[in-house]
């Protein structure tokens, strides 16, 4: 596919999907869900992916959806919004359920679907200067992509109540204190420190680190006893593995243990 509203590269095992529409602080359209889906169809597809960043061109990372387009769109807007909300939600399906970690590099507003983004990751950094708001309920509108998923499991329920019907909007280091993001960098940097800490990551052991998101998805619908099982046929598949059994024999001799994601 053709990109017209985002970028996409690997280099050294790092995938990077850059939202491109700064004219519109890289508003979530239909045809940018589409190619979001592409995207994340190319990171499944892709063996040599072993961790993603996700970030925006210009002075907003996502500022939401496209309400332009929807209000352009008069009586056939229902049918848009469930085509855009379709594309987007298998993106950010396929990119939860692959192995590679998800980094979001929050570069400046993240509001609406944008805030969504963010919490749908694995892991965010955000600049000094971003921040966070849902929005939704500002143009009478329920959220989606993910966030009433994510946002009540990674900050709990009543900040989340709080986020998403009163619009609060939250400074990096507020987004910081929440829970929202992992680290806050200087103005500029976010990109920079997403791609380091991604780097390192694909240098991981990438089974395990998809083990690692499997199990904390199923940690918050099966019982103890059934999260324990889970747990033990992990563990016993990754010292199975190559990566696991490279990591413990680099334990036992005491040195750096090469990872393969295999």
């Amino acid at each position: 596919m053709d990109y017209q509203t985002l970028s996409y590269a690997v280099d050294e095992g790092v995938a990077t999907i850059t939202l491109n529409r700064p004219e519109s602080l890289n508003a979530m359209s239909p045809a940018m869900a589409k190619e979001l889906n592409d995207a994340a169809l190319r990171v499944d597809g892709d063996t040599a992916v072993r961790a993603v960043v996700l970030t925006g061109i210009g002075k907003a990372f996502c500022a939401g959806g496209d309400l332009g387009e929807f209000v352009a769109a008069g009586d056939q807007a229902r049918s848009l919004i469930l085509q855009m909300t379709g594309d987007l939600h298998l993106a950010l399906s396929r990119l939860a359920r692959n192995r590679a970690p998800v980094i979001a590099a929050v570069n400046g507003t993240a509001a609406g679907a944008g805030f969504s983004l963010a919490m749908a990751a694995d892991l965010a950094v955000a600049d000094e200067r971003a921040v966070f708001t849902m929005a939704y309920t500002n143009a009478g509108l329920s959220p989606d992509g993910s966030s009433t998923y994510y946002m009540p499991r990674k900050i709990g329920d009543r900040r989340a109540r709080e986020l998403m019907l009163t619009n609060r909007v939250l400074t990096a280091a507020e987004a910081l204190d929440w829970g929202v993001v992992n680290q806050v960098v200087e103005a500029g940097q976010a990109e920079t420190a997403a791609r380091t800490l991604a780097s390192k990551l694909a240098q991981g052991p990438t089974q395990a680190f998809a083990q690692v998101k499997q199990l904390l998805e199923t940690s918050f619908t099966e019982s103890l006893e059934t999260q324990m099982e889970l747990e033990a046929r992990g563990i016993a598949a990754q010292v199975a593995s190559k990566d696991g059994q490279e990591g413990m024999q680099a334990f036992v001799e005491k040195r750096k243990p090469e990872f393969h994601g295999e």
